[in-house]
């Protein structure tokens, strides 16, 4: 999934899950609502990006060419090591300004339940709550 919003000076793109070649039917629609909002600066928030492929990164790749034309930049947030080295790859990082600063809020899962990262455990959990019940 991706989406769009925008203020006077930004455009962002927010996408979600894989950023591949099933997902590529998409990408021409989106790449023109972006070229057409002529915005100066383009944030891509790739921080629910599960997987890109080199399909993805073309598509990047494009959007970033598209916005140097016009003198613009296009900024990666949340951009993981993984995604970094696609774009490396494929010769295109220096198209791109990388915000190493930010950081991805962690993802709520719909259900509401608690996620064990990989660094926690289920010990970590139980201790959790029976220090809450002697509470």
């Amino acid at each position: 999934m991706i989406e769009i919003a925008t203020s006077p000076t930004t455009t962002t793109l927010v996408i979600a899950g894989d950023l591949d070649l099933a997902e590529r039917d998409q990408f021409p629609e989106i790449a023109a609502r972006v070229v057409g909002l002529r915005r100066q600066l383009l944030v891509i928030d790739m921080c629910r990006v599960t997987f890109m492929d080199s399909t993805g990164a073309a598509f990047l790749i494009s959007l970033a060419d598209s916005g140097r034309k016009r003198g613009g930049a296009t900024v990666l947030r949340g951009a993981d090591e993984r995604d970094l080295f696609v774009l490396e790859v494929c010769g295109a990082l220096e198209m791109f300004r990388v915000d190493a600063d930010h950081r991805c809020e962690p993802a709520t899962p719909a259900s509401g339940f608690h996620v064990i990262s990989a660094r926690g455990s289920a010990d970590d959990d139980e201790e959790d709550r029976r220090g809450a019940s002697s509470a």
